[in-house]
């Protein structure tokens, strides 16, 4: 019995050494190096409502009388941008002018997407394309005038119409604008939402090809 008895002290010992090893294994860390690939940092992608586009192309007639005159100014503006104009009316009184409250005084067509960039190519071919920085202003809209529409490529002198000419404006926006229009919860645009005259300059540059100058650049033309 004694030899038994050892035999099984032998077994068990042998157990708790071989368990003892598999911990300590398991427990030890591998050192094995692996060597890791550089990895290329991610490009940010662009916010979507930082995004600058062309959102109207104002055409704006101020003749200061209504009458036939207005008629006629109509007549060219629809000629010109294939859309009907509406009336511009007086917001007071101006006795020297011989205007009242509510009459019109001009006519005035928004334009909108394909028809507006079109519209804006034509208008600034009579510019040569070159406007001065002083034409933008804080919100970043352009305004350049024509003094005689016949100016614009593609146009004919009308002896029944007479020459009329016009301030056009191009307007800018970001994505969210939309807040200061709308009738419920109309608020103001952030500042750090608003677009600066340089950001502005930059975006109608690209699209429209505009290029902008200084008092010192005119004087050398």
């Amino acid at each position: 019995m004694s030899k038994e008895k050892t035999t099984t002290k032998a077994k068990t010992t042998r157990r708790r050494a071989t368990t003892a090893k598999a911990k300590t294994a398991s427990a030890t860390p591998k050192t094995e190096t692996t060597e890791k690939t550089p990895t290329t940092p991610k490009a940010k992608k662009e916010n979507i409502m930082r995004q600058i586009f062309i959102s109207k192309v104002v055409i704006n007639m101020s003749l200061g009388s209504g009458g036939e005159t207005l008629a006629k100014a109509k007549t060219i503006l629809e000629e010109l941008t294939g859309q009907k104009p509406v009336d511009v009316l007086a917001k007071r009184h101006n006795r020297d002018f011989g205007l009242r409250k509510g009459e019109p005084m001009g006519c005035k067509v928004t334009l909108r997407g394909d028809r507006a960039m079109d519209f804006a190519k034509r208008a600034l071919d009579v510019t040569d394309f070159r406007i001065p920085e002083s034409a933008v202003d804080h919100s970043g809209n352009v305004c350049f005038g024509i003094s005689e529409h016949i100016q614009i490529p593609g146009v004919k002198y009308d002896p029944t119409l007479g020459i009329f000419g016009m301030d056009v404006c191009i307007c800018t926006e970001r994505p969210g604008f939309r807040i200061t229009r709308r009738r419920r919860g109309r608020h103001k645009v952030p500042r750090r939402h608003r677009i600066t005259p340089s950001e502005a300059m930059g975006v109608l540059s690209t699209e429209l090809g505009i290029q902008f100058t200084t008092p010192d650049m005119e004087d050398e033309f």
